[in-house]
């Protein structure tokens, strides 16, 4: 079943690469997994509230909210019974009196062990296993982040942010790519409201392919009828994500915020809640209980998709499903503890998947507010 699941992730990774230059409505899939476990448990609506380290992958506007010292976050997720792993490390550092801030993130997304089968057959037929070799897939990418306060009262807040994007895709000694694209976002803060507004891939992200293969590489893949690419460039079309919250008091030791997001695509019709021809529209909900701005609780729901219903064998009922999530964190002083538990399928055909994620000040002090 392993070596099943990792042909299968291979044939997906690669997928992109046989084109000569298109604009690709699921390019660079790896970019949009998420970062923290706090953003993940809360079905990946953090727009408006990410004020982190991480905010150098929601919302780069959101890096003016670290204060005095740098904050750094790390996660490591493995999905598929460890078969692929997903590892994100960000850094950031507030400026000029807190008025401005610079960022930095590694995301690596990678299969390993994948066989390689070309030369599985011998010339006289006999299949020979000992000719399997094993190849990895790793995608990467880098951004590098700034941000800077537009406004600030003591009621009020907004600032913006930019990330430059370099991204860099290997499959085993066969192809390779390079690619660049910008974010470009907005935050806004009042007593008790946020909202924020991304525009990801702004300028139409693109990965730039190379390919290498042997002679008898070729003749291999030419006997089996499988088409021998060249070079190509693949587009990453823009998306806009839009995010509102809002803090509810509970009591004297309990915060609810409450944040709702959308993530609108025009690059053709997708199965989402809202599709079109051109634009479709794909929600998600997220919700922190915070006790004391010490112990915090959180669920989410996304991913909403419509799919014919489990049982229905000849394929008429369609029925929605999603994505839940769940999670928790801690603080102690400077350092925050976060878990996630989110389900990658949807409710009817779990893919369970148990995330942790550590965020903390490089100084003593505790995170500002």
């Amino acid at each position: 079943m392993r070596l099943h699941l990792k042909i299968i992730l291979a044939i997906l990774l690669t997928i992109p690469i046989s084109g000569i230059s298109q604009l690709r409505k699921y390019s660079n899939e790896f970019l949009n997994i998420g970062a923290g476990a706090r953003g993940l448990g809360m079905g990946s609506a953090q727009i408006a509230s990410a004020k982190d380290a991480t905010a150098s992958y929601w919302n780069p506007a959101g890096l003016t909210g670290i204060k005095e010292y740098p904050n750094v976050g790390l996660m490591h997720a493995e999905y598929f019974g460890g078969i692929a792993k997903y590892d994100y490390l960000s850094g950031a550092m507030p400026i000029q009196d807190n008025k401005r801030a610079l960022g930095i993130s590694i995301l690596r997304f990678a299969v390993d062990d994948i066989p390689n089968t070309l030369f599985l057959v011998e010339p006289d037929g006999r299949v020979n296993y000992d000719n399997i070799q094993t190849f990895s897939t790793a995608d990467y990418a880098f951004l590098l982040s700034f941000a800077q306060k537009l406004k600030e009262t003591e009621t009020q807040s907004m600032s913006f942010g930019l990330n430059a994007k370099v991204i860099y895709r290997k499959v085993g000694k066969f192809a390779s790519a390079w690619g660049f694209g910008l974010d470009a976002g907005l935050q806004m803060h009042g007593e008790k409201w946020h909202a924020g507004i991304v525009a990801r891939d702004v300028t139409t992200t693109f990965n730039a392919w190379s390919f290498s293969f042997t002679e008898k590489e070729k003749e291999i893949l030419y006997l089996t009828k499988n088409e021998i690419p060249v070079k190509s460039t693949e587009l990453t079309a823009p998306r806009i994500v839009i995010g509102g919250g809002y803090d509810f008091r509970l009591g004297k030791s309990v915060t609810l915020m409450a944040e709702v997001n959308a993530d609108v695509t025009f690059d053709g019709q997708r199965n989402t809640v809202l599709s079109g021809s051109t634009i479709s529209v794909d929600p998600r909900i997220g919700l922190e209980a915070s006790i004391n701005d010490v112990f915090f609780i959180r669920a989410g729901i996304n991913n909403f998709q419509k799919s014919f219903q489990d049982g229905d064998t000849l394929n008429q009922k369609k029925v929605w499903i999603y994505q839940p999530s769940a999670g928790a964190g801690f603080k102690i002083k400077n350092v925050m503890i976060d878990y996630a538990f989110t389900n990658l399928a949807n409710q009817n055909n779990p893919l369970y998947t148990h995330i942790f994620s550590l965020r903390f000040n490089i100084a003593g002090r505790k995170e500002s507010e």
